[in-house]
């Protein structure tokens, strides 16, 4: 019965949507009623951060669009700041999969509070004239697997030690599993850029992922890209190029 009401209530709003004002008959008992209530927002970055919608790309041109599809690669981080690095990583991914790369900037971390609106339009405004970006609260991996179905992640190969890690999963292995899992049934792979770390230049061949997974992961040659300088080696030095 509550499914049935649900439905009506789905079909009148679409009727209205449209224009279509004949009432829907929602069959309900003597004690219930209907309350409506909405909600606007500036743009679709302040939707996103109402939970309105998954993500909120901000193109080239600075306009702003509310879910809008992406086919390509996707570039997560949270450019602070956006630097030589990212652009260079971006066009060799790009070079690689013959396809468009957008860069993916989440509002929520694992480890961090989640940001407040006014950084991430500063974070967002170092994009304008440049490629996408695309806000999203996906955290996770797995999350970032369903709001881009079939796209190629794009990440260094440090963030590959921690999502291949079961400490970063609680110490369990199965969640670990289960999450390479979902992002692999969601038709996602990776592409995975070597990084400097100390004095040892590291790559995909250095980190032991799980032999089912393996089809996973394309490692970038070194010769194709490779950055040593990072944002928070900028931060620390005060600068960004």
């Amino acid at each position: 019965g509550e499914e049935l009401v649900v439905g009506r209530l789905i079909l009148r709003a679409l009727a209205e949507a449209c224009g279509v004002h004949d009432a829907v008959d929602l069959g309900l008992s003597a004690t219930e009623d209907v309350r409506e209530s909405e909600a606007s927002y500036r743009d679709p970055l302040e939707a996103l951060i109402g939970g309105h919608i998954r993500t909120a790309a901000f193109p080239s041109d600075g306009t702003w669009a509310a879910d809008s599809r992406h086919s390509g690669g996707i570039l997560p981080g949270s450019f602070n700041p956006l630097h030589d690095g990212h652009r260079k990583l971006a066009t060799a991914a790009s070079d690689i999969l013959g396809a468009p790369v957008a860069y993916e900037l989440s509002i929520t971390n694992v480890d961090k509070p989640p940001l407040a609106e006014d950084v991430i339009r500063n974070r967002v405004s170092q994009f304008a004239g440049l490629e996408t970006v695309m806000v999203t609260d996906a955290h996770v991996f797995f999350e970032k697997a369903r709001l881009f179905p079939g796209g190629v992640l794009i990440i260094g190969v440090d963030t590959l030690s921690r999502l291949v890690d079961p400490h970063y999963y609680g110490g369990d292995e199965a969640r670990m599993l289960l999450a390479l899992s979902e992002i692999e049934s969601a038709g996602c792979r990776f592409l995975v850029a070597g990084r400097l770390e100390g004095d040892e230049y590291r790559a995909l061949g250095d980190v032991p992922v799980p032999p089912m997974f393996s089809g996973l992961f394309q490692g970038i040659p070194e010769s194709n890209f490779r950055e040593d300088v990072s944002s928070s080696e900028l931060r620390i030095a005060g600068k960004a190029p």
